[in-house]
Order: structure tokens, then C-alpha cells, then sequence
């Protein structure tokens, strides 16, 4: 197959529940982003082939397929083909690993991957119908329990044995991560600024500002989660608060890739090659233990073990996810989620594969005891699917000869 490599990776800032972005019309935002890749990478938008871009709730400003709209406003080529993936919070990275493919098969020589979500312009389930019919039927029901992801989060920290207080804890330290990394403006080189719209008391627009930094990470305590109440209050047993949970947001994100080949002949250094790509199904009762075979399948198709790996990124949907994802393959978490994660930085569904992606590219550099040769790794959990990605990142690529190697 042909090397595939990532040239630019960027990312909106993520804004939190009525936030900064909240008032950003969903396309228009991913335009901003996609746009902002483009001029980032120095390229012409003529040479992209491909754009692949992941979206959950596609209804409203998010439906007829929201890539195609947010490129073509963003004022890029149109004989780029366009498709919007919905793979639940996976979305952005399948569409990442969907391009690959097209790349690696030589379908196509340049691909642009990414997602969006706006979950204040268009709301979690917006795209739920009840009077269109269910999407589980009385079918499903005869083979797999319907639950939420919300039960399945208290189910496996049950599973796992793990109490509210290991629960907090982490989410402490997600929120403590994030912080320092916006303090250190760890993030700022991977963030393309959004000019959102700002409104009065009554929700007219009387202005505008710029968005470019994260606005999830909030000051946390023990003491202060402690007080909260559980998602579940009528489970008897529930453990996972809005702490403990991926928050409510708005964001964006994008990846240029291309053939080894294309970057040669158009003098780009490539920031990582693409090694391996992955997404599984999982057990659609417990929903988010996917991170566990994922990952143990695709190290060992690749020959490697998590020592192989320095620096990790998992979507943080809730905080038992990570923690049995990390005592199954025991991961080190020094390495995992090293600037934070969903639980502090936010988790817009459709766009997060790829910021994960963004931030794995760019987290190598202040990984403690990163090397020279720095391998990422990538895993992402989202309903009924899992996948991963792990990829060799230079730490400086005009310090080095050739780009790092990504598994994916």
C-alpha cells in the first residue's frame, strides 16, 4: 500500500455549553477550520481529492451533509468530493481512518479528514424522531438490552470496582492537566481562531469575538465534586456525575493527508506516517469498554506493547472508561491524556476524533521522557464501536530527515 503521512492537523478551541462558540453556526465553524488547515499547510485546495468529515446529530444546520456545505463555504475547491460520516463520537476519526484508506488504496492522492459538532446549535438526539420510528425495534431488543450510555458508564466502573472517590480523582487530574496546558499555551499552535458572534440578554447579536482558547477546564476540587449529584439518581448504586462525565460542547477539526509521494513533490515535511488504522465493533450493552480490544488488537497486528508507546490520547466520554481501559492493558497514565482530556477540555461528538488526533500529533513535545522518535497512540470510545490510532511523531521535524510513523 502507499505511505500514507499527516501534513497539518488543526483544531477550533473547544467551547462549553453556551459558550463562546455557542452561537456559531455549525458549518460555518467547520469552514473556519477546514479553511485554516488549507492556509496552514501552504497548499492549494485544487490538489484535495477527498473530504471526510464526521458529524453525530446530522439534522437542522447539520444535515445535507454538513463537509460538503462548510467546504464550499469556506471558499475551496469544489470538485473535492465531500462526505459526512456518523459513527457516533467516533465520527471524526472514522472519517480520518476512511480517508487513510482512500490515500493508502490510491483512490485518492489528497484527503482532508475531520468532524464537527455544535451540541448548542443542534442538541444531543435533535435527530431522534419518535414520531419516524424507533431506531432500536422490538428486533434489537430480542438480542441485546437497550441501555444508555449513561448506565453502561455506572455498569462498568461497577464491573471494575471502582468508587466514586477513583472517579473524581481522575477527573481531578484531567482538569488539572488541561489548565496547565492552556496556562503553558500548549494548545495554541494547533488552534485556528473563530470569530463567533456575541448577544445581548435578549439573544441579539451585537457583536462579535474571537474564540482561540479552550473553554472547558474549570477549577476543581475533591470537596467540590463530592457535592455533586449523580447522572442517575434513581439508580440505586450510581456513581458518574457531570464531573466524572465528557462535557456538553462546540468544536471543530481537521487533518491534511496525503501519499508520501504528493508531500515529496510538493516540498512539504509530513509531521507523522501513517502506520494502521482501526474501529471494532464492542459489546453494545456495555458500549464504551471498545478501547480494550481495540487496543490490544491493534498492537499486536503491529508488533508492539503500550512500552512502545509515549504518548496516548482516549476520548475521556467518562472517567470508568479510562480507568478499566488503563487496568485491562495497564497503560501508564503518565502518558495517557498527558494536556487533559474530555472531562476538562469537553467532547463535541462528531469533531473529537480528530481533535484527539490533533492533540496526540502535537502532545509528543511535552510528554515526559518523550523520545526523538515519539510513538502516539490514539483511542476513541463512542456507542456500539471502538477504534484506535497510534503513530511515530518527530518531536522536530526540521530537526529530522524524514517524518515519524502513525498508527492509526
Amino acid at each position: 500500500m502507499t505511505n500514507v503521512v499527516i501534513v497539518e492537523a488543526v483544531r477550533s478551541a473547544v467551547g462549553k455549553r453556551r459558550g463562546g462558540l455557542s452561537q456559531v453556526l455549525a458549518p460555518d465553524l467547520f469552514s473556519d477550520v477546514l479553511k485554516g488547515l488549507i492556509n496552514r499547510a501552504g497548499v492549494d485546495s485544487s490538489i484535495v481529492e477527498q473530504v471526510t468529515g464526521g458529524c453525530v446529530s446530522q439534522v437542522g444546520q447539520q444535515s445535507g451533509n454538513v463537509t460538503r456545505s462548510a467546504w464550499l463555504a469556506a471558499g475551496l475547491d469544489q470538485r473535492a468530493a465531500a462526505s459526512t460520516i456518523h459513527a457516533q463520537c467516533g465520527s471524526a476519526q472514522q472519517a480520518f481512518t476512511l480517508a487513510y484508506g482512500l490515500v493508502a488504496g490510491g483512490v485518492a492522492e489528497v484527503a482532508v479528514a475531520g468532524g464537527v459538532e455544535s451540541m448548542d446549535q443542534v442538541p444531543m438526539t435533535s435527530s431522534v424522531v419518535p414520531e419516524l420510528g424507533p431506531s432500536k425495534t422490538p428486533r434489537y431488543a430480542e438480542h441485546y438490552e437497550i441501555t444508555t450510555q449513561f448506565e453502561a458508564a455506572d455498569r462498568i466502573a461497577e464491573t471494575w470496582g471502582f468508587s466514586r472517590d477513583d472517579l473524581e480523582t481522575f477527573a481531578v487530574l484531567s482538569q488539572d492537566r488541561a489548565a496547565a496546558a492552556v496556562a503553558g499555551g500548549r494548545f495554541d499552535g494547533q488552534i485556528i481562531p473563530v470569530e463567533a458572534p456575541t448577544v445581548d440578554e435578549n439573544g441579539q447579536v451585537n457583536g462579535s469575538k474571537v474564540i482561540s482558547v479552550d473553554e472547558g477546564p474549570r477549577p476543581t476540587t475533591r470537596d467540590g465534586l463530592a457535592k455533586l449529584r449523580v447522572n442517575l439518581p434513581d439508580r440505586p448504586g450510581a456513581l458518574h456525575t457531570a464531573a466524572t462525565s465528557s462535557q456538553i460542547s462546540d468544536g471543530a477539526s481537521g487533518l491534511l493527508l496525503m501519499s508520501e509521494e504528493r508531500a515529496a513533490q510538493l516540498d512539504l515535511t509530513p509531521r507523522a506516517r501513517i502506520v494502521d488504522s482501526l474501529m471494532i465493533g464492542n459489546d453494545p450493552v456495555m458500549m464504551l469498554t471498545g478501547p480494550i480490544p481495540a487496543t490490544q488488537r491493534i498492537l499486536e497486528r503491529n508488533n508492539l506493547t503500550l512500552d512502545d508507546i509515549d504518548v496516548i490520547e482516549i476520548n475521556e466520554a467518562f472517567a470508568s472508561v479510562v480507568l478499566a481501559w488503563q487496568h485491562e492493558v495497564k497503560a501508564d497514565l503518565a502518558k495517557v491524556n498527558v494536556n487533559g482530556g474530555a472531562i476538562a477540555l469537553g467532547h463535541p461528538l462528531g469533531a473529537t476524533g480528530g481533535v484527539l488526533l490533533t492533540k496526540a500529533l502535537n502532545g509528543s513535545s511535552v510528554s515526559a521522557g518523550a523520545t526523538p522518535w515519539s510513538r502516539c497512540a490514539l483511542a476513541a470510545a463512542w456507542a456500539r464501536g471502538r477504534s484506535l490510532n497510534a503513530s511515530d511523531l518527530p518531536l522536530n521535524a526540521s530537526d529530522l530527515h524524514r517524518a515519524g510513523e502513525t498508527v492509526t
